[in-house]
Formats: structure tokens, C-alpha cells, sequence
């Protein structure tokens, strides 16, 4: 089977409100045109197209098919579409190219949350007989989850402002990021809270946003950009959706997935979709990550969280790295469902 690489990567910026309609075209066309100057493609060359978006968030029916007007109604292509995160587009399309069915993919994702109450939005992926009736927000469960790491001793209100304060400083240099600048962990911790024990700066921001990758296989990569990113390893696994059935202090899905077939040795740096910033120290915990890895250079969600789109993003900036010349192994990651649910794990080379 061919190997998979990420040839290209293009990303809107992440901002707080988009002029535009909830299909994402505004954002998509711009970052499309870019991804094909880089790569030297066209829409003739591409094999297959996948993308990640949510009807809910965008408060129409089949948003996605509206979105398919930023590729252009002519010729017709071969496309699909996951409800999720972009990640799980970027699987579909992987396993199109490792099967041997094309030898090129688009994969895409976007959303444009400050047309709605995200918060409320969210609440429409929990069980809906026992608990969205309830209407319990996205950060409400976020904060649950952090207070049971506090009072479990596994994390400190320090702990967190400091992932907070060094996100950002990141930022500083990724000029996508909605939220960058240097912070005083103290003045941090001065600041009310919005869901406790979780204050602003734990949470990321409400975000309009998109991505875009290209993937080709490992042989057509190399006529597209001189440092192919090769998926040496994708997988992904699932938690319960019942909050009260799992330790919210622990991500197991995370885990299963690091286990399986994925070679962690020598990564040098990774991109976590951490909306919370618990949520890293989990991650960080259950991926054993040693301490010399770099964790989120771009500033990760913490500063930008464009929904259904934040986990592709994560494996396009740690694919950018390694077409750069700086990285030879990265670390990219996704999640999807509250409380760190679902969980996607890609390790990138350069070869």
C-alpha cells in the first residue's frame, strides 16, 4: 500500500466574527487558491475531495454541499463529508490514497461559530434523553472536568495559566492566531473565573476559521513539495459518551490510540487540539511525552479554535514543520465529543 504524505497546508485566519454565510465559502476560496500555488496543482488534480463541517453549527441543512461552491460546480469531482472535525475527513481521504484508488486528495474543514451560542450548540452532541434536556455547556462540563483533576491533586489554577501563558507567547509568531502576546501567569490568576475553577484565558476563544491539507501519495508528493510530511501512522479511538461511565481525569481513547502501531520516538514536537487547558496536561500525561518535546509551537487551539477545523489544523502546522526543515518527527492530534471523547493521533516524517 502507498504511503500518505501532506504535501500542502493552508489555513484562513482564526478571528472572533466572519463577514460571510455559515457555508464556509469566504474563508475556503482564498485558502484553496493558496494551497494550489504551493503545491503547483489544480482541481483537475485532484483525485479526491473530503471535508469536515457541522449543519448544527451552521444552522442550515447540508451546509456542506453549499460549501462545494468554493471548488466550482465543473467538472464534477469526487467528494464526501464527515460530521465532524476535518481530522476524520483527513482519514477518509488517507485510506482513499492508501488503497490505491487516487493518488492525490483535498481535504477541508471549516466553521463559522459566531453565527450561534456555541455553548448551546454543543450541547446537541450529548445523550440526548438524559442529558441535553439539562442543557449543561461546554464549559460547564470542562469545568467538571478540571475541578476533579484539582481536587485529585493531578493539576494546580498555576498549572493551567501557565499552558495559557506560554500558548500565547507561542502565537506570537503564527500570524493565523487570534490570541498571541506575552502574559503574566500572576496577573492571569487575578482574573475572574467563567466556568470554576476555569477563568478566559483557560478556554479557547469562540472562532471563525478553516483549513485546508493536500495529501498525495509519498511518490507524487515528492514532485509537489521538496520535504513531503509522511503519515508514518494514523489512528483513532473512541471513549464512552456517558460522562459518568469514564474518569474524566484520564483520556484512555488517547492512549489506545498512541499504542497502536504508532511509533512515538524521537518526536520532537506535538500539536495538541486542546480547547482547555486541562485538557493538555491530560493529554501530555496519557501520550508520555518527554519533556524536551515541544508542545503547541503555533500557539495550538488555546488561540485559535475554529471549530471543525482546530484538529486538521493541528496536522497541517506540524506537517508545515517538517516542510520547513524544522522537524524531522512531529506529533499531530484531534479531538471530537465533549470531555475529550474521541481522540485522533497522525505521527509525521520526513524520510
Amino acid at each position: 500500500m502507498p504511503e500518505v504524505a501532506v504535501a500542502g497546508f493552508a489555513q484562513a485566519p482564526n478571528v472572533r466574527k466572519s463577514e460571510g454565510t455559515t457555508n464556509g465559502v469566504e474563508m475556503l476560496v482564498p485558502i484553496l487558491a493558496e494551497a494550489f500555488a504551493a503545491t503547483g496543482l489544480s482541481k483537475q488534480d485532484i483525485g479526491f475531495w473530503c471535508s469536515g463541517s457541522s449543519d448544527y453549527l451552521a444552522g442550515r441543512a447540508f451546509s456542506f454541499i453549499a460549501a462545494v461552491d468554493a471548488l466550482g460546480a465543473f467538472p464534477p469531482i469526487n467528494e464526501s463529508h464527515v460530521e465532524m472535525d476535518a481530522a476524520w475527513a483527513l482519514y477518509e481521504a488517507w485510506l482513499k490514497i492508501r488503497t490505491g484508488e487516487v493518488d492525490t486528495a483535498l481535504v477541508y474543514g471549516f466553521g463559522k461559530a459566531s453565527a450561534g451560542q456555541l455553548r448551546r450548540v454543543m450541547a446537541m452532541q450529548l445523550d440526548p434523553y438524559l442529558v441535553t434536556p439539562l442543557w449543561p455547556d461546554s464549559l460547564a462540563i470542562a469545568g467538571l472536568q478540571a475541578r476533579l483533576g484539582l481536587e485529585g491533586g493531578l493539576w494546580s489554577e498555576k498549572d493551567l495559566a501557565e499552558v495559557a501563558a506560554r500558548s500565547r507567547a507561542d502565537a506570537a509568531n503564527n500570524p493565523a492566531a487570534q490570541l498571541s502576546g506575552t502574559v503574566d501567569v500572576a496577573e492571569l490568576l487575578d482574573t475572574p473565573y467563567v466556568a470554576d475553577p476555569l477563568r478566559a484565558h483557560d478556554i479557547a476563544p469562540v472562532t471563525d476559521g478553516a483549513s485546508v491539507i493536500i495529501l498525495a501519495s509519498e511518490e507524487r508528493a515528492r514532485d509537489l513539495v521538496e520535504r513531503p510530511a509522511i503519515i508514518s501512522g494514523l489512528e483513532h479511538r473512541i471513549d464512552s459518551p456517558v460522562l459518568g461511565a469514564r474518569d474524566l481525569t484520564r483520556s484512555p481513547s488517547t492512549a489506545a490510540a498512541a499504542a497502536a502501531r504508532l511509533d512515538l520516538d524521537g518526536v520532537e514536537l506535538a500539536e495538541l487540539h486542546a480547547p482547555f487547558t486541562h485538557q493538555e496536561l491530560i493529554l501530555r500525561r496519557e501520550l508520555d511525552l518527554d519533556a524536551h518535546v515541544r508542545i503547541n509551537p503555533s500557539g495550538g487551539a488555546l488561540t485559535g479554535n475554529p471549530m471543525f477545523s482546530a484538529g486538521l489544523a493541528r496536522i497541517g502546522e506540524a506537517a508545515a514543520r517538517i516542510h520547513r526543515g524544522e522537524a524531522a518527527k512531529t506529533l499531530a492530534h484531534a479531538t471530537s465529543g465533549p470531555a475529550l471523547q474521541q481522540n485522533l493521533l497522525a505521527v509525521l516524517e520526513a524520510r
